[in-house]
């Protein structure tokens, strides 16, 4: 006569809850990792100078994240934890990742923006979806409730009805849209710099975008396309989590790539060498060579670096020189003075560097 081994709830688990607590299992660890692998440059990043937008964001998403999740797994692994509890607690999930990805969201359209050149076409249409999914989140979150699961099998939130999915509707359509710009941008800047496919996905972290992009897709088609074998399945939520988390680690480091400073977003990986190439075309630079007993002359570097040597009438040069900084006059003038000194009694050279640079016609230096 054999007698059947009851397993207590918490090991009694259908198939798709099993495997939804393996996966945020996952889920918890790639929280975990990304806390510790960017502690180093969160430092860094909060000793800098300022506090634009960007580097709140980053640092609000940087600790939400993970005290988000701990409460989360403890609610979804304590045995201990009753269905009456959970039925105070199960809207937190929803409400607080509705939270952290508007915080990600604001983001992209800051940084889609910037890289634009400050495009008002591109800010109304992110500024449009960002609206679209703050007002969407916000509103079907208040369609979830407690899946039900026996005692001790965790607390779990699921939705209501199946349109609920549009809370992630919203997300994923502001990352394709991003992620599509994002490479629109990069394509347009080969015909000015061509370099490799490879290069160019490290340069503007397009790899980044594109895996917010796919985790997002994936966990809608898990809300619209599976379907759940009764009422306490989560089969449709085991996808929400990674999402929430992957995206919010891959915006973290579109953050981190910004080779430029964070003020209105940064500037796309070009735009700094432009500016400069700019600048440097637009400036002239004039050269005021005088000596002792002899008069100032005044030359291009063009006419410099055309003029023999013999024809400056300098002594064989072993005086050393000094640089006295860099000084701007009221009328924009940049000066760079170098002065060699009279060491040995002979003959000095004062050299003055006037250089004059177009600030008012970059965008780089537009206030």
């Amino acid at each position: 006569m054999s007698t059947g081994l009851q397993l207590p709830n918490e090991l009694n688990l259908s198939p798709h809850l099993s495997a939804h607590k393996y996966f945020f299992v996952c889920t918890l660890t790639v929280a975990a990792w990304d806390t510790l692998v960017l502690s180093p440059r969160t430092w860094r990043l909060w000793k800098s100078e300022g506090w634009p937008a960007l580097k709140i964001l980053f640092h609000f998403m940087r600790f939400f994240m993970p005290a988000e999740f701990t409460v989360v797994a403890v609610a979804f692994f304590d045995t201990k934890w009753t269905q009456s509890q959970c039925q105070r607690f199960f809207l937190f999930e929803p409400i607080c990742t509705a939270i952290l990805l508007a915080a990600a969201s604001a983001v992209h359209v800051i940084r889609i923006y910037a890289i634009y050149d400050k495009n008002r076409s591109i800010l109304a249409v992110m500024s449009a979806l960002f609206a679209l999914q703050v007002v969407v989140t916000g509103v079907a979150s208040g369609f979830y409730r407690s899946v039900p699961l026996l005692s001790g099998q965790g607390c779990i939130a699921g939705p209501k009805h199946n349109w609920v999915g549009i809370y992630w509707v919203g997300p994923t359509l502001l990352y394709t849209v991003s992620f599509g710009l994002a490479l629109m941008r990069s394509f347009e800047s080969l015909q000015s710099r061509p370099i490799s496919k490879w290069k160019l996905m490290l340069r503007d972290g397009l790899n980044l975008y594109g895996a917010i992009w796919l985790v997002n897709m994936t966990n809608m088609l898990f809300w619209f396309i599976v379907t759940p074998t009764d009422a306490a399945d989560p089969i449709k939520t085991i996808v929400t989590s990674m999402a929430a988390v992957l995206t919010t680690s891959m915006t973290l480091r579109v953050v981190l790539s910004i080779r430029s400073t964070l003020a209105g977003g940064g500037s796309f990986a070009l735009s700094a060498s432009s500016a400069g190439a700019s600048s440097s075309r637009t400036g002239t630079t004039h050269t005021g060579i005088s000596t002792h007993g002899a008069g100032v002359h005044t030359y291009t570097l063009d006419e410099m670096r055309g003029k023999p040597e013999g024809e400056w009438g300098v002594g064989d040069g072993d005086a050393k020189s000094s640089v006295h900084g860099l000084t701007a006059g009221e009328d924009g003038v940049v000066k760079v003075g170098v002065v060699e000194r009279e060491e040995l009694d002979t003959a000095g050279v004062k050299i003055t560097i006037d250089r004059e640079i177009g600030y008012d016609e970059s965008e780089r230096y537009r206030k």
